[in-house]
């Protein structure tokens, strides 16, 4: 041991834990290396491509007239993606806005809304109206159906029943999980489901909310038939740089409803003041691969050592993996609040707080999030999260670095074996 983890008071058996776990991982990270790579690959020519220059690093006020660089930002993104067009903002601000403002530009008066992947993530709840608001989808008489899965994948049958006996305007689709227990859906599940549904409907919309989800695989939802994806820029693609943000993706007609949603009717895309900050989602953007497989190290070795020390992982360490989340099963609450305490020593900022659960906006159960971050809730820096509700899981993602990562996991184990 250095003498610099004297400091946070590691057990050296942690430390030899987690050393012996990272040797046993050598291979597994290699194939996220080759992911990198092939990321890194992918941005760089986006960046070639459409050409950017120091110019597009330009900041506008006011309406944000020809603002080259954010039209430049948006292609690049749009081809990163595999979209025709897409909608890249400084206010977007979450992965439940760009959700929101997606379904209510695409969504209107009697239109059927359905998600097949079960109850949405718990931030969409009063945005549906699945718990009430005068301002949800359904104060506007948009209705509301869901199909869960079936051991963690798609009810084809199910979906291919509802499509043929009703016209569903919009499907919802969920990658990660969320605050389930459920596993996140594999792109090759997403391609085999738009296939589906396909042969029953060439009309219905197919959304998909690949929030945590970017750059972990190799293709991108839209890549295999979806309409339209949305994430957060304080999440995978925003590289731990972009300060906020967040974008929309995918058929160009779509995307100019969203951005008439978000701006305005007749002005669309073409308003939107960038204040300075397209220098730091190119940035950002640019970072992304690497940070996401640091993400990806940093969950693995996670779930490696806490099955060792006989917590219920998901995913397993060697199972293949469609997010950043790494989900550790506690089954009580101590627990779970003692290792988020433990990630928010092992971070950089407010490491001397001390997290509480707490009522949270837009949740049912008391919260405890652990997030000493240089973005405030940034989810692609360290942190870890969870309801205090059984079966008490954590919910941990991200790490701009693997080192800092390896360190997180050493702080946090010790901090629950005391």
């Amino acid at each position: 041991m250095n003498k610099y983890l004297e400091y946070y008071n590691i057990d050296k058996k942690v430390y030899d834990l987690v050393n012996e776990s990272e040797n046993e991982l050598k291979d597994n990270f290699k194939k996220i290396d080759e992911l990198c790579f092939y990321n890194s690959t992918k941005v760089l020519q986006a960046f070639n491509e459409v050409g950017i220059s120091e110019n597009d690093f330009h900041s506008t006020t006011g309406y944000g007239y020809d603002d080259l660089g954010r039209s430049n930002i948006e292609k690049v993104f749009a081809k990163v993606l595999g979209g025709e067009s897409a909608l890249v903002r400084w206010n977007i601000i979450s992965g439940t806005h760009a959700l929101s403002t997606a379904l209510f530009a695409m969504l209107r008066p009697d239109d059927i809304m359905l998600s097949i992947t079960g109850l949405p993530y718990d931030t969409l709840h009063e945005v549906i109206g699945i718990n009430e608001n005068n301002s949800s989808l359904k104060s506007f008489n948009i209705k509301y159906e869901q199909i869960d899965l079936i051991e963690d994948d798609f009810n084809y049958e199910k979906i291919k029943e509802i499509l043929k006996g009703k016209k569903i305007k919009l499907i919802e689709i969920q990658r990660s999980k969320g605050y389930s227990t459920r596993k996140s859906i594999t792109i090759d599940k997403i391609k085999k489901v738009i296939e589906e549904i396909r042969s029953v409907d060439k009309e219905v919309i197919i959304m998909i909310d690949n929030c945590y989800c970017e750059f972990v695989e190799e293709l991108s939802p839209l890549e295999v038939g979806a309409d339209i994806i949305v994430g957060s820029l304080i999440k995978n693609l925003g590289g731990g740089i972009a300060r906020t943000g967040g974008y929309i993706a995918g058929k160009k007609e779509l995307v100019y409803l969203c951005s008439e949603r978000l701006n305005m009717p007749g002005e669309a895309g073409e308003v939107g003041a960038t204040l300075g900050i397209n220098r730091e989602i190119l940035m950002g953007l640019y970072h992304a691969p690497y940070v996401v497989a640091s993400s990806l190290k940093t969950a693995m070795l996670t779930s490696l050592v806490m099955e060792k020390l006989g917590y219920k992982v998901e995913p397993k360490y060697n199972d293949k993996r469609c997010d950043i989340v790494q989900n550790i099963v506690f089954g009580n609450s101590n627990d779970l609040i003692n290792y988020c305490k433990g990630i928010q020593k092992a971070s950089a900022v407010d490491a001397n707080a001390i997290p509480e659960p707490v009522e949270t906006p837009g949740y049912t159960d008391k919260i405890i999030m652990a997030s000493g971050s240089f973005t405030q809730g940034s989810s692609i820096e360290i942190s870890c999260d969870g309801p205090i509700r059984e079966p008490y899981i954590a919910y941990q993602q991200g790490s701009l670095t693997y080192d800092y990562g390896k360190l997180a996991v050493m702080i946090a184990v010790s901090n629950i074996l005391k």
